[in-house]
């Protein structure tokens, strides 16, 4: 567990361990829940799709692709959970792959076949 407190800003990075160079990492959802081993139930949206939902979350600057920095400001479920547990979804990707998930950015909906 990491404690901090309501509204403090929580930093944290994400890093690719791989023998291969050529990858590189993207935050697609983090969502937030009151309970350890549910993320459907009651949560909140951090970022979805690689649209941000939260005004506070920031994606910060890496000089490395196998790493994703980010940080939101701490907050509670109305104030009934002393916990908040953070799930993520990242995507590995190709490094200078234009067409790969990881350069589309925010995607609001995905494009059906025909």
């Amino acid at each position: 567990p990491y404690y901090v407190d309501l509204n403090q800003n929580l930093f944290l990075q994400v890093s690719l361990y791989s023998s291969d160079t050529n990858l590189m990492v993207f935050v697609d959802t983090c969502v937030a829940s009151p309970y350890p081993n549910d993320f459907r139930t009651e949560t909140y949206d951090l970022i979805r799709s690689g649209c941000i939902k939260d005004p506070t979350y920031y994606s910060y600057y890496s000089p490395k692709s196998t790493v994703a920095r980010f940080a939101f400001s701490a907050f509670s479920f109305l104030n009934r959970y002393p916990s908040v547990y953070l799930q993520c979804e990242l995507v590995v990707c190709r490094y200078n792959d234009y067409s790969s998930r990881c350069y589309q950015g925010c995607v609001s909906r995905f494009k059906r076949n025909a």
